[in-house]
């Protein structure tokens, strides 16, 4: 009884001597134990498409193991439902420290007090003026910068070679001026016998990149330009605009060489093989690559009397209004490495955008790429438009295009209509 007693004693001893935090599951203390970094925990945010969730994920991966004591979480949300999660998520001080988001968006984002200024003193103007491609002042306003990118984009003429080669063109040689598209697409159209689609010849969808192509390079190819130098004023009711939205349309109604919603969309018909030509953005790249049954070539896009133009954008990486303290600190070391030449050239062989970095973008191994080299080259002359809503302006002229071909409306007035309502979209954002 006595040895029984013994023993018990001993157990209660030893029981006493043993960390406390050994009978709570193994939970750590609240406090870091010395010598150990507490850890910053940021969100990131942006929409899904699935290259960029990867790519964004193995950059994770490298700025973690470059910074240990920060934790980055990634979240993606539907294209359709991200403003909504956004302005549902951020005034409530939840949801992302740094966000990625289209840059025609950023009047709005502002105006709603989603975002703060980036700090001069981490990413100074003079170094972003510098360093950046010029189209990158569209994310200054009141003379803060606000987002940067990783990469840009530019538009180009996508060629589908073996319908090139059924057509009894050569498969090598996409056309360089706007007459021999025309010229082209003819040859690659096919119609059944009650004049139905069965191959399209060129592009024709203005809810995708196509709104940009008419606004800022057939605008300007034809002797106009779209808007005043500070972007508040509307300047493409003119004869230039007329004459750049009747091309335009008579792609279709006269040369009918294409229609809008072929197969869905343009995307869909061209890799499905049902389109011969498309104009389209950069970023394509990474999603037409992993077709092997897709052979096409890529070329800057057509030039008008000599004359080329292009439109260039960019999605980019903001801070949250509500971001401050350690993860502020936390915020700006990843947005930094988030702009950096690992990051870009990454974005690049990833998903086809550019490298937002002039001396990055312009080295021979890119600028020289059958790919890449005709997007590159294209920024060298492109313009970025400075929306104030993108939405909206960009339905105005999709809205001219039902007016003309459904109503029967003129050239002239379905292009005085757009204007008139584009430029009180400018109107009310400026006038604050």
């Amino acid at each position: 009884m006595m040895k029984f007693a013994k023993t018990i004693a001993l157990i209660g001893l030893v029981l006493l001597l043993i960390p406390m935090n050994m009978f709570a599951g193994g939970q750590k203390d609240s406090a870091p134990a010395a010598g150990v970094n507490e850890v910053t925990e940021i969100v990131y945010w942006q929409y899904f498409y699935e290259t960029k969730k990867d790519t964004i994920d193995t950059l994770i991966e490298m700025f973690e193991a470059e910074n240990p004591d920060i934790k980055v979480t990634q979240q993606t949300f539907p294209y359709d439902n991200y403003n909504t999660k956004v302005a549902s998520s951020v005034p409530s001080g939840e949801g992302p420290n740094v966000i990625n988001l289209y840059y025609g968006w950023l009047p709005k984002y502002i105006d709603a007090g989603y975002l703060q200024p980036l700090p001069e003193s981490a990413f100074s103007s003079e170094t972003i003026k510098s360093e950046f491609f010029s189209l990158v002042d569209a994310a200054k306003f009141n003379g803060s910068y606000y987002a940067l990118p990783t990469a840009v984009r530019s538009l180009a003429l996508f060629w589908n070679k073996d319908l090139f080669k059924a057509a009894g063109l050569d498969p090598e040689k996409p056309p360089k001026t706007t007459e021999d598209l025309i010229k082209y697409a003819k040859l690659l159209t096919k119609t059944d016998k009650d004049g139905n689609y069965l191959q399209t010849g060129l592009t024709m969808q203005l809810t995708g990149q196509l709104h940009h192509w008419l606004r800022e390079v057939l605008v300007r190819q034809f002797g106009g330009t779209p808007y005043n130098t500070d972007s508040t004023k509307i300047m493409y009711n003119s004869q230039a605009g007329y004459d750049a939205f009747k091309f335009f349309t008579e792609l279709s109604t006269v040369e009918k060489i294409g229609m809008p919603n072929f197969m869905t969309d343009d995307v869909t018909a061209f890799k499905a093989g049902a389109m011969g030509m498309t104009i389209d953005g950069s970023f394509r790249l990474g999603t037409l690559d992993k077709l092997d049954t897709l052979n096409y070539g890529v070329s800057e896009l057509p030039s008008m009397n000599g004359v080329n133009y292009n439109f260039a954008s960019f999605w980019a990486n903001g801070i949250t209004n509500f971001t401050e303290g350690k993860k502020l600190e936390a915020s700006i070391k990843f947005l930094k490495f988030l702009t950096s030449d690992t990051a870009m050239t990454m974005w690049l062989k990833n998903i086809g955008e550019l490298p937002a970095k002039k001396s990055l973008a312009m080295t021979d191994e890119f600028s020289n790429d059958p790919k890449f080299g005709p997007f590159i080259r294209g920024l060298e002359y492109a313009n970025a438009t400075k929306f104030i809503d993108e939405k909206a302006q960009r339905k105005v002229w999709i809205d001219a295009w039902d007016e003309v071909t459904l109503n029967g409306m003129s050239i002239e007035d379905a292009v005085n209509a757009a204007a008139v309502t584009e430029q009180a979209v400018l109107d009310e954002y400026y006038k604050k």
